[in-house]
């Protein structure tokens, strides 16, 4: 219910204020699953495209969004959000089961391949939890591009800034292939990645965002 009333609340502002040009949404099927897999510019990803698409979207947030910022937590929790442990290899399977469930209801869940947030901008390494999700639901992948996001709410910044975002929303894609090949996971995220880059027209760096992150925060 508060998913419906904050879309009906928010998108007349989110028109007014930052102007959005969409793209694709008739790619979105209007009824059953499918998988949105969008690049990951700023923490209001996920709320600018499910607000641009009829029908809701469940995503997985950072388990810090469920514990910190009141109004945000409840939020989170009365929108079906699936919080995520990221320093947690079982926590993150947990969430790949969790939106297994989310996609066998017939629902549509919205993931960020690279995990985190871009620090800069480009298009980073895709990780294989999105693949393995495509291949043992045999669920389409529909790629996404968000654009100037991150202008709107820099990190560190708490107050929304005026920028014309963008979404670019693909094709569906399907994949084939056994879920417990390595491999076959590798392979299937990396196109996964190229469709995102196709739309997008990001740079894209062969590293994960969160090591990058890492290796700027150790030459701070």
């Amino acid at each position: 219910m508060l998913y419906e009333v904050t879309k009906i609340i928010a998108s007349p502002f989110l028109h007014l204020l930052w102007r959005p040009e969409v793209s694709g949404v008739g790619h979105v099927p209007l009824d059953g699953p499918a998988i949105l897999a969008s690049n990951h510019l700023s923490i209001l990803d996920s709320t600018f495209l499910p607000l641009m698409l009829p029908r809701k979207v469940t995503f997985v947030a950072k388990s810090e969004y469920f514990t910190g910022n009141p109004l945000m937590a409840a939020y989170m929790r009365a929108t079906g959000q699936i919080s995520v442990d990221r320093a947690s290899a079982a926590g993150a399977q947990a969430v790949l089961d969790a939106a297994v469930r989310v996609l066998e209801a017939g629902e549509l869940f919205g993931i960020y391949p690279e995990g985190t947030r871009s620090p800069d901008g480009r298009l980073y390494r895709g990780k294989i939890g999105v693949a393995w999700l495509a291949l043992t639901t045999g669920i389409p992948v529909i790629p996404v591009a968000m654009s100037n996001t991150e202008k709107v709410l820099p990190p560190g910044s708490s107050v929304p800034r005026l920028a014309r975002i963008g979404i670019k929303i693909g094709e569906p894609i399907s994949f084939t292939g056994e879920a417990g090949h390595a491999r076959t996971r590798r392979e299937t995220t990396d196109q996964i990645m190229a469709a995102i880059q196709r739309l997008s027209g990001q740079e894209y760096v062969a590293t994960y965002a969160a090591t990058h992150k890492a290796r700027l925060s150790e030459a701070a």
